[in-house]
């Protein structure tokens, strides 16, 4: 079955999958689900990823990191941009989630990284998601 927002399937896997207290979620594959799971990574928020062969179809799976009283390590996801309503900011209007203690994930033309790492190269592009 299609999506019409795979990233918004995939963020709401992943709150779904952490409220269930699940140690790894599975979605199917695309090279952008790639590249925020391994800034999720990156920035704490799960413990792992890898890609799985089901069939003829890859699934990637996600492996979730709780603290030691079993709460989940993020306390939300949010998907700013949607194919009905695109969200673009430039270098100075990257939000800043939570006062920096959040991260907001950004699509430029030099590939999808943090909010903090786009400012640094001076970049701005589509806003995909707040993570906190």
């Amino acid at each position: 079955m299609k999506t019409t927002d795979p990233i918004a399937d995939m963020l709401t896997r992943v709150r779904n999958a952490t409220r269930a207290y699940h140690p790894a979620v599975d979605m199917p594959y695309s090279n952008m689900k790639i590249a925020i799971a391994k800034i999720m990574e990156q920035e704490g928020y799960i413990a792992g990823h890898d890609v799985k062969q089901d069939g003829n179809r890859k699934m990637l799976r996600l492996q979730l990191k709780y603290d030691s009283q079993r709460r989940p390590v993020f306390t939300g996801l949010r998907r700013v941009s949607r194919p009905g309503l695109r969200v673009y900011a430039g270098m100075h209007d990257i939000p800043r989630v939570l006062g920096g203690a959040g991260t907001v994930v950004v699509s430029t033309n030099r590939g999808i990284m943090t909010g903090h790492e786009a400012r640094r190269r001076h970049l701005g592009g589509e806003l995909l998601a707040e993570i906190w």
